[in-house]
């Protein structure tokens, strides 16, 4: 039985993007797509026909977040023009037969592998031929330069995803299961967007996958050679190449894989900045093997200090999980002992909970919510102490700094970042001394250091 027909007279689009910056690549994937189509940006939900939400459901809070954003769009089914609510993404992925029945208010569930259809799909619902609400299949789909992109990020840059999906399996992850097995993109491929994207003013491109390291091993060539990796090296040795961009920042290179010539690749360029984010979620030997991590403590401490010795002054980010089923005392002294040790500038620290449908909610000893509390208080501790000497090198110092803009707070300062800093994640430059342009790459004095954000003025 066809579902209703909805016709879209305005083709007027009020779109969401929640979750981290791989799921903001699809939603611009979507909007070059219906903005090839004729469909405009509404800048109120209330004036758009069609809404879509393209949805995270990683960790609980995202899942909420994601709910409670369609549940408020879906008022302007009675109280806007709304005539077409569209869940995309990972909390369709996951959840659609049950939100379906849950949700009868949305229209339409795309999951992560199918929102490359957005418009035949839409199209087919004015028709009234979709025959069913759910659009959720095995991802086997990633788009490549040809498909178009509506870059919402501010002009001066862009994330370029190099691969999707992941074939890791860490025993805490939902993520090969919503996104599906590694599908790497070609190096031509990276290099041909990377040149569209130069061309509209990007300066700075942020690398991300699911798992950098990992990129390639699907292609032919791709993978690991005797402590080498040729098809990592020619991917960032060509993107180097591209005119117009200054900064190219690696996102999600896992220890175990990175390679002593990719180490050397960054430490002589010019444009790959020194700066890594190495997801290393712990130090003990047993939770990381409980976690199915390929990797020990000790070697997560040689790679850094080969890291450092090579690369010096590199900026460390990486992501740490608490609380793991089964992390003792032993276990959580190891984890602040390596923090010390690693001295990473930027952590991010999670909070360990079940996650339905990961190994990791069959696995015993599970850690009690105020331990997980109190450890975690901890770790934010060490890591601030840390973070706050890491940034006291930079007082005096000259720095090369891309401008974002007025400061967020005032517009009597400008705020922008440097190449230490990622889009969203870290901390930022202040400047309150002198004038430049968003997009500008200027030099700054640093006079003044906070907890996280740095303080200066353009010479």
């Amino acid at each position: 039985m066809n579902l209703e027909t909805k016709k879209f007279e305005s083709k007027s689009l009020y779109f969401t993007s929640l979750g981290c910056s791989k799921n903001l690549v699809d939603s611009q994937v979507m909007l070059g797509h219906l903005k090839l189509d004729g469909f405009t940006i509404a800048n109120e939900p209330q004036d758009a026909e069609v809404i879509i939400v393209n949805t995270c459901s990683f960790v609980e809070a995202a899942k909420m977040e994601s709910i409670e954003t369609v549940l408020d769009l879906a008022s302007y089914k009675e109280d806007g023009n709304c005539k077409a609510l569209v869940m995309s993404g990972c909390m369709a992925q996951r959840y659609a037969n049950e939100l379906e029945n849950e949700m009868p208010e949305i229209d339409m569930f795309i999951g992560t592998g199918e929102y490359h259809k957005i418009v035949p799909l839409l199209r087919a619902m004015e028709e009234g031929k979709l025959e069913k609400k759910s659009f959720v299949e095995i991802p086997r789909f990633i788009h490549t330069e040809f498909d178009p992109r509506l870059n919402t990020s501010p002009f001066y840059m862009a994330w370029l995803k190099i691969s999707e999906g992941c074939n890791r399996n860490c025993t805490f992850c939902i993520i090969p299961t919503l996104r599906g097995k590694l599908r790497s993109r070609t190096v031509d491929s990276l290099v041909k967007e990377a040149e569209q994207l130069a061309a509209t003013g990007v300066r700075e491109l942020n690398l991300i996958s699911q798992d950098f390291s990992d990129y390639g091993v699907d292609l032919q060539g791709g993978g690991k050679e005797e402590g080498k990796n040729p098809m990592i090296y020619d991917l960032l040795s060509r993107l180097e190449k591209v005119e117009g961009i200054d900064w190219i920042r690696v996102f999600y290179f896992y220890p175990d894989d990175l390679t002593e010539d990719v180490m050397d690749l960054m430490s002589k360029s010019k444009k790959i900045t020194k700066y890594l984010d190495m997801p290393v979620q712990h130090f003990a030997d047993g939770v990381l093997k409980r976690m199915n991590r390929r990797v020990t403590g000790n070697v997560i401490n040689q790679k850094i200090q080969t890291l450092r010795e090579k690369i010096p002054g590199i900026v460390l980010r990486t992501s740490i999980i608490v609380g793991f089923p089964g992390e003792t005392e032993e276990d959580f002294e190891a984890l602040v002992e390596g923090i010390k040790s690693a001295r990473f500038n930027h952590l991010g620290v999670f909070k360990y909970s079940d996650e339905e449908g990961t190994p990791a909610v069959r696995l015993k000893n599970k850690v009690p919510q105020e331990i997980i509390d109190e450890r975690f208080e901890k770790l934010y501790e060490v890591q601030k102490e840390i973070a706050r000497e890491l940034n006291q090198e930079y007082l005096g110092k000259v720095i090369e700094v891309l401008v974002e803009g007025p400061h967020e707070e005032t517009e009597l300062l400008l705020q922008g970042r440097h190449s230490g800093q990622a889009p969203d994640i870290d901390g930022k430059v202040i400047i309150n001394d002198g004038f430049a342009k968003a997009g500008d790459l200027v030099k700054v004095e640093i006079t003044e250091v906070l907890d996280y954000d740095l303080v200066g003025r353009i010479i």
